[in-house]
């Protein structure tokens, strides 16, 4: 327990030496006892006060569950967001369709209900990504819509021990990824976002800047563009806990990178060019849905993951559902 915080503990959590992922903070009920209005500015002012306690359970436990705190409003989950003190990340080179809602607010990936989306770090696939996330449900789902969570350093841990040859060849290549764009979003898609939405801009040269900076080399199509992003680390050191992890978006894109324009076989081939073995992808999905934690939203739920330690994914769900994201620095 820490000021206005406590630390509960929910059925879906796994416990990894010792230390629950995730942890999980609810109001203290001395706040509820004492008559105290449980609104969101006692959330803001708690986190500013309390940011070292904070700080400190998200490096020891990677991804923080604030349950109970009425947090109502994306203009509310804004707040929230800004008390942290991070800088934005602004969404460039992603491949996810997303709407601004608010301020630093987006929508999260806006592909149909029926569609599971693949475990990934985000924006794994380009330089320049998020090293930390946060989710605010809005609007719980009838059923499904979880965004499970995976420890990437034990995903990395286990593919060494099973297939040391594969790692040895990804951390030697790494991996190469490449996807068409349209000129506009295609919301039916998981990948649907458009080459003007992607680069933030309509001009044609703009967008082979700002894809240049990122590494990234575009060829012109007659309805869109073909992007080619690599080769680029697919594991990495994540410094601060000096421990490897499974950073990339390598299964999310070989079985998720689907559409109209896009074949997934070849959304994602080894640094070299050479085709990735289907069957160890597979059996790395396996692996991930084995060591995920999937807790059901509630509404009001936020989410706060370190991006280089957590790998995430979203259920197929009833709708309706409504969960919102922030990237930061």
């Amino acid at each position: 327990m820490a000021g206005n915080f406590v630390e509960i503990k929910i059925p879906q959590q796994k416990t990894f030496n010792s230390i629950q992922f995730p942890s999980v903070l609810s109001p203290n009920p001395i706040l509820t006892t004492t008559g105290s209005s449980l609104s969101v500015s006692i959330l803001t002012e708690s986190i500013k006060t309390q940011k070292p306690f904070l700080e400190s359970l998200l490096k020891k436990s990677v991804a923080l569950l604030y349950r109970g705190f009425h947090v109502t409003s994306p203009n509310e989950f804004n707040d929230v967001v800004e008390s942290f003190g991070y800088e934005e990340l602004p969404y460039v080179g992603g491949a996810a369709p997303r709407s601004n809602v608010v301020g630093r607010v987006f929508t999260s990936n806006e592909s149909p209900p029926d569609q599971k989306i693949p475990f990934h770090h985000e924006m794994a696939q380009v330089p320049e990504f998020p090293s930390k996330l946060f989710f605010f449900c809005e609007v719980e789902p009838q059923s499904g819509g979880e965004t499970p969570i995976v420890l990437s350093h034990i995903v990395y841990k286990r593919m060494k021990e099973r297939y040391p040859e594969f790692v040895e060849r990804l951390e030697q290549h790494g991996l190469i990824y490449t996807r068409i764009l349209g000129d506009g979003d295609d919301p039916s898609s998981p990948i649907g976002r458009g080459w003007k939405s992607t680069f933030l801009t309509d001009d044609k040269i703009v967008a082979e800047e700002r894809a240049a900076k990122l590494g990234m080399k575009l060829e012109w199509l007659e309805n869109g563009v073909k992007s080619v992003m690599g080769p680029i680390p697919a594991i990495k050191l994540d410094e601060s806990r000096q421990r490897k992890v499974w950073f990339n978006s390598m299964v999310a894109a070989y079985t998720g990178w689907e559409d109209s324009r896009n074949d997934p076989k070849k959304a994602v081939t080894f640094g070299d060019g050479q085709p990735l073995p289907a069957d160890i992808i597979y059996d790395c999905l396996k692996i991930l849905e084995e060591e995920s934690v999937a807790f059901p939203w509630q509404k009001g739920d936020v989410l706060l993951i370190d991006n280089w330690a957590v790998l995430h994914s979203r259920r197929s769900f009833a709708p309706p559902r409504r969960v919102l994201a922030s990237l930061c620095k």
